[in-house]
């Protein structure tokens, strides 16, 4: 285990991950971009008192004598994306690296062909089915969805074809990662809408040409987070959430007609941005319904980018009502480590586990356990 070093980009989930590593026995790396480094390289940083203090290793530490925190060392660089050249890839895997890939790691890269062909430190799941998250790439999540016969929003090519409410996903302007969502039930809307954020200049008429319009599901929104392990050819569930998001949030907490006067002015729309998660938890008559879906992701994934799916993924959905009966639509697909650190406080890991289990740490017992194995050709790509 001493051989090995869990390494993460220092962003998204990156101390869920570390967490996690670290209490499997892993030493931890975070490669931390200059000038946004003190939640890795100090506020939770490891640290052990005991060490040089005299004390027995075998005496139990308490108070302020436990050890803490969790990120062992910070690999600093000038911007995220240097990840990818020589310099650093040749310290990582010095130290014997297992790099945990998530959505921050996709974005700031941008450059799925790099992640492919040019970063050469073991990846922990399948790196080919990363590109996958992106509509615009091809093939895409929506291929994947209908090969697994797995329900999602119908999608508008035409924005004259828009015949009930859609959710319209085009790219920020000044921030690419990010998208700027915006509602619309007609044509017309769409275009007052689109005209509205172009002349403000949150978006660009390039990019709504490239735009994905979808239909706006009526339901509860539920991430199912599962976990695919390879090793015990086992499909898991570690945990559900949804979504707190900027500045939405706000508004639904006003008044309707509070709501009304502010989205009249011209220079509001409301903001989806992600700001954080909340765990929820789903009724059991929806778990069966759950897994069937997840199994056949698992299959079809398999299929389609072989050896399909390593590790965790998430299937974000929308449970709609009945009748006949309650039905889970899947509208987005997170082919990699969540950005939910906090789906450990739903009871569904410990129901398989007898603990609650964070997905960090279901990534490195999974690492631990293809080590013992000597089967970690299965989990790495």
């Amino acid at each position: 285990m001493s051989n090995f070093t869990i390494a993460v980009l220092g962003s998204h989930s990156a101390l869920d991950v570390c967490r996690g590593a670290r209490d499997e026995g892993f030493k931890t790396l975070v490669i931390a971009e200059k000038g946004r480094d003190k939640t890795y390289a100090k506020y939770f940083k490891s640290r052990d008192p005991s060490i040089n203090s005299g004390r027995s290793g075998s005496e139990e530490p308490s108070g302020s004598m436990r050890p803490t925190g969790c990120v062992d060392e910070v690999l600093y660089v000038e911007k995220f994306k240097d990840i990818i050249s020589q310099k650093i890839q040749k310290i990582l895997k010095q130290k014997n690296c297992i790099f945990i890939p998530h959505r921050s790691f996709e974005v700031y890269i941008a450059d799925y062909d790099a992640i492919e062909k040019d970063f050469k430190v073991p990846i922990f799941g399948n790196r080919y089915l990363l590109r996958m998250e992106e509509r615009t790439e091809k093939p895409n999540q929506y291929d994947l969805l209908e090969k697994a016969d797995i329900k999602y929003p119908k999608k508008f090519k035409d924005p004259k074809d828009i015949n009930t409410i859609v959710i319209v996903k085009v790219n920020e302007k000044e921030r690419g990662f990010e998208r700027a969502f915006f509602l619309a039930n007609s044509p017309e809307q769409y275009e007052s809408v689109s005209e509205k954020l172009t002349t403000y200049g949150v978006i660009t008429r390039k990019d709504l040409n490239s735009a994905v319009i979808e239909e706006f599901i009526l339901g509860v929104q539920v991430n199912f987070n599962f976990f695919y392990s390879p090793i015990n050819r086992r499909l898991e569930l570690v945990g559900t959430d949804t979504r707190r998001q900027t500045d939405i949030e706000g508004i639904l907490r006003l008044p309707v007609n509070r709501q009304v006067e502010l989205l009249k002015n011209e220079k509001l729309y409301p903001q989806y941005e992600e700001a954080g998660h909340i765990a929820v938890t789903t009724l059991e008559s929806l778990l069966e319904p759950a897994f069937e879906i997840g199994e056949k992701f698992v299959k079809a994934a398999r299929r389609m980018i072989p050896p399909g799916v390593i590790g965790p993924f998430s299937l974000q959905s929308v449970i709609t009502p009945g009748p006949p009966k309650k039905e889970i639509v899947v509208f987005d697909v997170s082919p990699r480590m969540p950005g939910s650190p906090g789906i450990f406080a739903t009871p569904y890991s410990a129901y398989l586990w007898g603990q609650s289990v964070s997905m960090g740490r279901r990534v490195a017992m999974e690492i631990k356990e293809a080590i013992a194995k000597k089967q970690l050709a299965k989990i790495l790509s």
